[in-house]
């Protein structure tokens, strides 16, 4: 079994710390940089899906005809659910 000596230890130490100061110094300059691209490539995706072309939405061009059904109506239910009573408030 080994044995850290004091030199060694304090060396990790160093290390970790150097380490650990110059990650949090390199995204306080990358970070929002990479935020920026990030929000940038979402917001592309977001367009792209919002303008896709969508045949039920496109607007006919001169001169052609678009016959369109009419919506079917769904029959309503003739289910009583009960008879009005009229009231009054009494004071």
């Amino acid at each position: 079994m080994h044995e850290a000596s004091f030199s060694q230890v304090l060396r990790v130490v160093l290390i970790v710390l150097l380490i650990y100061f110059g990650l949090k110094i390199i995204m306080r300059w990358l970070g929002p940089l990479l935020l920026r691209w990030m929000l940038k490539k979402i917001g592309r995706k977001f367009e792209q899906r919002f303008n896709q072309s969508d045949p039920r939405t496109q607007q006919p061009r001169e001169g052609e005809v678009n016959i369109e059904g009419k919506p079917k109506k769904t029959p309503k239910s003739n289910n009583d659910v009960g008879e009005y009573i009229d009231y009054e408030e009494i004071d």
